[in-house]
């Protein structure tokens, strides 16, 4: 550093200029501390942006899961007995139409023995669009035919006294099913005659509901 020169005395100019670098240190620091409040100032903003940005997101996802469990324990219409109130604000089904059904029968096993009591089962299928209901309280009618189909030996409604009505309502594409077993004895309506036991032979079998038939199935009966 370069020596004072002047008139005053050397002491007095050196003082001067440590008394000017203190200025300016002190200066200096101030500046210093400013730059670093304003910086802390910054993070902590940005710290409490971010607190606030984690809380948000996890009060949604606490809501959304509350949506979600909402929703799955509400119990479907298709598992579900409707409420009352749901059930009266629903107009009936309209009866189903015999063209609006569909039977398709099946015989337990294709042979049986004379003096057996084969087993048959009919599926009702409402082929519509739309709900309908329909009385099936005696159910369908199981049907024994020679295999020609000239000479009914059977039905299963010929003895059976008539059960109490019973309306169903079938959905659009709905199925219904039922079993039928036959003693292997003719029969004629309200029972009339007497019940012979048929003979060997084949035949066929018709499930009908109204005037709503299904495709016959042969079956076979063979001696003891």
């Amino acid at each position: 550093m370069l020596e004072p020169n002047g008139p005053l005395s050397p002491e007095i100019y050196w003082r001067r200029r440590a008394l000017a670098i203190g200025v300016i240190a002190v200066a200096l620091a101030i500046v210093i501390w400013l730059v670093a409040m304003v910086a802390r100032g910054g993070e902590s903003a940005g710290a409490e942006n971010a607190a606030a940005s984690t809380t948000t997101t996890a009060e949604s996802t606490t809501s959304a899961s509350a949506t979600t469990s909402a929703a799955s324990s509400t119990p479907s219409s298709g598992s579900q007995t409707p409420s009352a109130t749901t059930a009266a604000d629903q107009p009936p089904a309209p009866p189903c139409a015999d063209q609006s059904l569909a039977l398709k029968v099946s015989v337990g096993q294709p042979t049986y023995r004379v003096g057996d009591q084969p087993s048959f089962g009919t599926v009702i299928t409402n082929i519509s669009s739309a709900a309908c209901s329909r009385d099936l309280g005696a159910g369908p009618q199981f049907l024994v035919y020679t295999l020609d189909g000239q000479r009914r030996l059977w039905a299963s409604n010929d003895c059976n006294p008539e059960d109490p009505p019973e309306t169903k309502t079938l959905e659009a594409g709905q199925q219904l099913s039922y079993k039928g077993t036959w003693f292997g004895t003719t029969s004629q309506p309200e029972c009339a005659g007497d019940r012979l036991q048929v003979p060997a032979g084949a035949y066929m079998v018709v499930a009908q509901l109204g005037a709503a038939r299904s495709a016959a199935e042969p079956f076979n009966l063979v001696a003891s």
